[in-house]
């Protein structure tokens, strides 16, 4: 017996978090009774579900990594007709949807799944899963702004969470640097407020790992399957990032 939530997440309705609020809102039914209550505990292989009078299946589950460019929408579709990361997904008939997002103008390391319940745990801050940018900013940031951006930053929505900063390259002559920075939030367009409160604006932006997870091997608008060994990996640190939590 699973919770409800769960089995839903894991079939790839949404989110877990998502799939809550559909309980609460009282489109799931159990053997033909709304189910409201958060927790409830089911039969995956023997109970009928469903949401919105839709039987859910268990789909086999997909885990990809996109090289994504800029000018790509990270989300399944777009009112003004612009390109979104599914359109790349050339041969992928399941639906699968982005884990977090990448801005318009961000290009880089994106996962796309339809298991709900690890998207919602790669994607919430308490399980600290390293998310490194190589960013292309505007002037020299000194050994102070690199110390600021590591200890965290004051936003408008608040101050961010620790994490690593390093200058990788600096071009006095135009003005320019590149620099590397490790977070583990995902605020809105969270890195380059960090830069622009810092005084360095980004030029460009990208993701250049994700845990464990590089871009090694993979072009430019081009994606590829995670091995099952990369996604055992990926549940071992996520179960361990959150034993580490709990202290």
């Amino acid at each position: 017996m699973e919770r409800l939530q769960k089995v839903l997440a894991q079939a790839g309705v949404a989110s877990r978090r998502r799939c809550e609020e559909l309980i609460i809102q009282g489109r799931v039914e159990v053997n033909g009774t709304v189910i409201r209550e958060l927790g409830t505990k089911v039969d995956p292989l023997r109970d009928r579900i469903t949401v919105d009078g839709r039987q859910i299946r268990r789909e086999e589950h997909l885990y990809l990594l996109l090289n994504k460019p800029r000018g790509v929408i990270t989300s399944l579709s777009d009112p003004q007709g612009r390109r979104v990361v599914t359109d790349l997904l050339t041969g992928i008939d399941e639906r699968v949807y982005p884990v977090g997002r990448l801005d318009y103008d961000t290009s880089g390391l994106l996962l796309l799944t339809n298991d709900g319940d690890l998207a919602n745990r790669l994607a919430h801050p308490s399980y600290e899963i390293d998310k490194v940018y190589r960013a292309f900013v505007r002037g020299i940031p000194s050994e102070d702004s690199l110390r600021r951006l590591a200890e965290g930053v004051l936003l408008e929505d608040g101050m961010t969470a620790p994490g690593q900063a390093s200058l990788v390259v600096a071009d006095p002559t135009r003005n320019r640097a590149v620099i590397e920075l490790t977070i583990h939030e995902g605020k809105n367009r969270q890195v380059r407020r960090m830069c622009e409160a810092v005084g360095h604006p980004v030029l460009a932006l990208e993701r250049i790992r994700l845990g464990f997870l590089t871009l090694e091997g993979v072009k430019r608008g081009r994606f590829r399957h995670l091995t099952d060994e990369e996604v055992a990996r990926l549940q071992q640190e996520l179960t361990g990032s959150q034993k580490a939590s709990r202290g």
